[in-house]
């Protein structure tokens, strides 16, 4: 699906040609009523970071065919269709750096039904894009769907989603069950098929899948350990049937520190050889305000070398690191001092050295995250310690977005297209 800026936020891009970049790409919407035969495109202008190409520089590819000016004029068998997008190709030796970008394009348009005088028709329009860039470095990513909560299912389908963590370079997908899969707990064989065929068509590994056991779900009475088991083992099952390797139990709490529930423990003890026939590691979160040196990550430590399970381990969300408190969440006044916030919104500043007591038993790391500026840095989380950390002690797993900034249309994927091209510029210099 098209997003509605004329400039799209994804498909900007180097372009790599006999083994040397010689430009960059951009993807842009129609902006017209109606489409056009290829031969009514009349070029476009573009101009970034205040560098610009006229029109007659550039080149259009329409319906997987590229057209220099002269060759457009002239053209025909291709259209631009209103749900089709453009590529313009822009040459540049080398191409642009990584990074955040000021994009500007001018598309110019002919409509024979207008005087010919007041030709051709040209639609302006302006945003800042992210060049992601690729690296084969330590760590793999991927991104959790939750990222884009507000926009998926209104602007955006799960394939949208799909196409979306691809074109960023990051190859692990995350989704949260009861939120992302039609008719949950029981989809249809043909929404699975489907789902099987898009994970395949943009190259994606499932990775870790969002579970809830609802300890709390009636008023007058709390789940049994055996409903506990029984909730965690149909997503298990589920989880296994799409491919992940990971399943996260959201476990009810009964505390302000996020002590989960006392059933926790035999809920999922009776649930290891299920995990262990469906190669399923359990992990519940280390989400704050639980810090890493805390009762419930011992805990959680003591139940592995108790049961000597494979099949268990810690999932840490990184806004434990959190220096700086983000405050989007927060209705009504902003409180004069940390103090006055709720606890979940206090940054715990936890020291990312705490990683390393703990990291061999650490399975997922979910990076949280709230915002990235145009430099490419994030104003809450420390990331060059904790992928120094990360590094230091060994960690070669995944590292999957979960932006819980502010729910603006298309700001979710904006972000984690930043915080992307902030790792990797980030890990090439560890």
């Amino acid at each position: 699906m098209l997003e509605r800026d004329i400039i799209q936020n994804w498909g900007f891009a180097n372009v790599a040609e006999n083994g040397r970049t010689t430009g960059f790409r951009i993807h842009l919407r129609n902006p017209n009523y109606r489409g056009l035969s290829s031969s009514l495109v009349d070029g476009v202008g573009v101009t970034v970071d205040g560098r610009s190409w006229s029109y007659e520089e550039t080149a259009v590819e329409l319906q997987g065919r590229r057209f220099p000016l002269a060759e457009l004029r002239a053209s025909t068998g291709a259209r631009w269709n209103l749900d089709e997008p453009a590529s313009v190709f822009v040459p540049l030796e080398g191409g642009l750096e990584r990074g955040v970008h000021r994009v500007a394009v001018d598309v110019r348009l002919r409509a024979p039904y207008y005087p010919v005088e007041f030709q051709p028709n040209v639609f302006r329009a302006e945003r800042p894009l992210t060049l992601v860039g690729g690296t084969d470095g330590t760590f793999k990513y991927g991104v959790s769907t939750y990222s884009y909560t507000g926009d998926m299912n209104t602007s955006m389908t799960l394939e949208d989603v799909m196409a979306e963590i691809h074109d960023i370079g990051a190859t692990g997908i995350e989704i949260l069950g009861e939120g992302n899969i039609p008719g949950y707990p029981a989809p249809s064989a043909e929404w699975i098929d489907s789902w099987h065929r898009n994970i395949a068509k943009y190259g994606l590994t499932p990775t870790n899948y969002g579970s809830w056991i609802d300890s709390r779900m009636w008023l007058d009475r709390d789940l049994t350990a055996q409903e506990g088991h029984e909730a965690l083992a149909r997503d298990i099952r589920l989880a296994a049937e799409l491919g992940f390797s990971f399943v996260r139990p959201k476990i009810g709490v009964v505390s302000l520190d996020l002590q989960p529930h006392p059933i926790w423990e035999e809920a999922v003890e009776r649930t290891l050889d299920l995990a262990a026939e469906k190669n399923i590691v359990i992990c519940p979160e280390i989400h704050a305000p639980t810090p890493i040196r805390h009762p419930v990550v011992d805990d959680y430590i003591s139940f592995v070398e108790r049961t000597g399970t494979k099949n268990f381990g810690l999932l840490i969300d990184t806004g434990v690191f959190m220096t700086k408190p983000s405050l989007d969440g927060l209705d009504g006044k902003v409180p004069e001092s940390e103090e006055d916030l709720p606890v979940p919104l206090r940054p715990l500043r936890v020291p990312a050295s705490d990683l390393l007591d703990v990291l061999p038993y650490v399975v997922f790391v979910q990076a949280k995250f709230y915002e990235v500026d145009e430099h490419l840095e994030d104003l809450h989380i420390p990331w060059t310690d904790v992928l120094r950390t990360l590094k230091q002690g060994g960690y070669e797993g995944w590292l999957s977005s979960e932006y819980e900034g502010r729910r603006e249309p298309y700001r979710g994927s904006v972000m984690v297209r930043r915080q992307h091209a902030m790792f990797r510029r980030l890990e090439a210099g560890l």
